[in-house]
């Protein structure tokens, strides 16, 4: 590798073979791991600590995804059999019935279809349905609001324990025309972001959050970091990344555990953390997530996360790369992340391969390759791909396998910067002199009164 004077430089190679390159290659010190490893890492997820950091329908249906998208029957086995005991606790038949169907009566007697718990529920449903019915009609009746609001929003939490989140929906923005007080607008615009998120209809939780904002004097810090959260997840939703991630880093440390039917505050981390490296620059990577205090906070419930963009920014790619690659299997087991993993990877990846590149004249590819895990040949298809896009200015010699960047002409940049700046000011000063005559000669007013 050549520095920018085209002079070798055995530091510099030596930072090159070891995964470093470009700016800051001063090795970064790892912090102490946990003896308590992360959720999200390296090692087969642990099911059971996974699915504590949940509850109600979200920790469900999170034990359904890993079990409908994990390789590992074991696994698969282990995430129904939590699914089964966490629905028994609720009220939801058809979410039973779903699961007793997967299990398909691997899991022995004990988690076969128990058609008397579906029947006594249902029939305390219709039961709990009527008297809320009555209920309700009677405050119609009597045209309390309060008694109304309370009234639609006991039919929402109905709707939502049976697994009817359409209805549960509509009962929940029904409260909306008796609301009180800011607080009720706010815990309204939970719920219904709340059935959103479970429905994924993420365009109704942007709306509800926007709603929510509107009334900042009820809005307390751990309501702001939940909202930040919903936010953040419609945004990744979308693919807006860069959007997602500034979100995620405005979540608070008041976030605690007080989101978990939504969020834990690891998934805070991973979701911020890689959207961030996805789509910042290095300047916000350094100002917004490495020196951001709060989101610290959130890094060191994941260390691997914390460890994968200190060592992007730090320019040590294979170590980043290394932590990706053992992340990566886990991360296709998360029910939001699932399908950006891919996308987010490849972003983080050329992001890495232009930031190795630009500093330097020349690249030897070989040792460019040994850096990033791959063969030359897929690395010079990488970069094939980037200088098409026009995202790295170089050039490639095939036979040598060497990569020659393609600086710009220092002197003639200079000159035709000048030579725009001169043109600008000339045709700045003639529009001045012109508006001066028309001030002048009175013209405008002149030609106002003709009208």
């Amino acid at each position: 590798m050549d520095g920018i004077e085209g002079a070798s430089n055995p530091m510099m190679e030596e930072m090159q073979a070891n995964g470093t390159g470009g700016v800051d290659g001063s090795p970064l010190t790892s912090t102490s791991r946990r003896k308590n490893r992360p959720i999200v890492s390296g090692e087969p997820l642990d099911i059971e600590a996974y699915a504590g950091l949940y509850t109600g329908r979200t920790k469900i249906k999170r034990l359904m995804f890993i079990a409908n998208h994990c390789d590992n029957p074991g696994m698969q086995l282990e995430a129904l059999r939590m699914a089964y005991d966490e629905i028994k606790r609720g009220e939801n038949t058809h979410l039973y019935r779903e699961v007793v169907q997967k299990i398909d009566g691997r899991l022995g007697p004990n988690y076969a279809m128990d058609a008397a718990w579906c029947s006594t529920i249902e029939r305390k449903a219709e039961q709990r349905k009527e008297k809320l019915e009555s209920e309700l009609n009677a405050y119609r009746t009597n045209l309390i609001k309060e008694s109304i609001r309370m009234g639609y929003n006991d039919f929402g939490d109905f709707y939502y324990a049976h697994g009817a989140l359409g209805d549960a929906f509509k009962s929940y923005v029904r409260t909306r025309d008796y609301c009180t007080t800011s607080k009720h607008i706010i815990q309204m615009c939970l719920n219904a972001i709340l059935v959103s998120i479970e429905m994924v209809q993420f365009s109704n939780v942007t709306s509800y959050v926007s709603k929510a904002e509107q009334t900042p004097e009820a809005l307390d810090p751990p309501t702001v970091a939940k909202l930040c959260c919903a936010a953040g997840l419609a945004h990744l939703e979308a693919k807006k990344y860069k959007l997602a991630a500034r979100k995620f880093l405005e979540v608070g440390p008041e976030l605690g555990n007080s989101y978990s039917e939504v969020i834990a505050p690891q998934d805070v981390a991973t979701y911020g953390g890689l959207c961030a490296l996805a789509s910042f620059d290095r300047t916000e990577l350094k100002n917004k997530v490495i020196d951001n205090i709060n989101f610290r906070d959130f890094l060191e419930l994941v260390p691997e996360v914390r460890e994968l963009i200190n060592d992007f920014y730090s320019s040590h790619y294979a170590s980043c790369l290394e932590y990706l690659g053992n992340l990566k299997s886990n991360l296709m087991l998360d029910i939001h992340l699932y399908d950006h993993v891919e996308t987010l990877y490849d972003q983080i990846r050329n992001k890495a391969l232009i930031q190795y590149t630009l500093p330097f004249v020349s690249v030897d590819m070989r040792m460019m390759a040994d850096a990033f895990k791959t063969s030359v040949v897929g690395l010079e298809k990488e970069l094939e791909a980037l200088i098409t896009d026009n995202q790295i200015q170089a050039r490639i010699d095939s036979h040598n396998k060497i990569l020659y960047a393609r600086h710009a002409d220092q002197r003639n940049a200079t000159f035709q910067r000048v030579l725009q700046t001169g043109n600008e000011f000339d045709q700045e000063v003639r529009a001045m002199l012109l508006r001066s005559s028309l001030l002048k000669y009175d013209y405008n007013i002149r030609a106002l009164r003709k009208h």
